[in-house]
């Protein structure tokens, strides 16, 4: 079975989700105690889809954080570099369109999105400042990026029963609910090597991205950053000379 380390390179990664596609949202679902419904509809809320926007969800895996935007009008982009989970994607949810897509070489055009969001997958990404500038590139001027990601649980007395958890009860949860626990293991190591909240909005902000926020979801177990990419200048003003 495999796993992958924390250098995360981007074959190992892949070949990884590769393994646990078929049954991976229901061991994610059953490892967050049902959260992850609520927090999708957290994204849902900030990416606010409308009739005539496009939006890219980037690794979408299967399509299960993808399909809450698929609203009448709006173009749906679920993008991962599991070829594994694009095959259950498509199967599971033909209404959307998978695409190949490595976070760090998006195949898209320059402004192409009105929004572009990830979901516990930037963690997962070789270079996350690269991933943040594509992410900027393919996002039209006014256009938002929505990020949903693990990070630091606020409360020290709460974060210390969640590390007790990431570190003892999660692999124990992994190995009855999952057929590749290695590859929880990889998850629960790379959650407490992400950066914490303030360290990931700076990331967003050197990237290029402005006005970003965020907003603790679950005490702090995920954080939601939001952020916007600047207007185009006006004609004819000095910043568009």
């Amino acid at each position: 079975m495999t796993k992958a380390d924390l250098q995360k390179k981007p074959s190992e990664v892949a070949a990884m989700f590769d393994e646990v596609a078929e049954t991976y949202d229901r061991t994610n679902d059953l490892l967050s105690f049902g959260q992850d419904r609520a927090w999708r509809k957290k994204v849902l809320a900030a990416v606010d889809p409308s009739s005539g926007q496009a939006i890219l969800d980037l690794a979408a895996g299967t399509g299960s954080s993808s399909v809450v935007f698929c609203k009448p009008g709006v173009r749906v982009v679920a993008g991962d570099f599991s070829q594994g989970m694009l095959a259950v994607g498509r199967k599971r949810h033909p209404e959307i369109e998978f695409v190949f897509a490595d976070a760090t070489a998006l195949p898209f055009e320059k402004n192409e999105f009105d929004a572009v969001t990830i979901s516990f997958g930037l963690r997962n990404v070789v270079d996350t400042g690269k991933a943040l500038r594509e992410m900027l590139r393919v996002t039209k001027p006014g256009g938002r990026l929505v990020i949903c990601e693990f990070s630091e649980v606020s409360n020290p007395l709460l974060r210390g029963l969640y590390n007790f958890y990431l570190r003892n009860v999660l692999p124990i949860f992994s190995r009855l609910a999952a057929k590749n626990m290695p590859a929880y293991s990889y998850l629960s190591e790379s959650i407490q090597a992400w950066p914490k909240q303030e360290a990931l909005a700076a990331l967003i902000s050197d990237a290029g991205w402005e006005r970003v926020s965020y907003k603790n979801l679950t005490f702090g177990v995920v954080a939601l950053h939001i952020a916007f990419k600047a207007q185009s200048a006006a004609p004819g003003s000095k910043a568009a000379k």
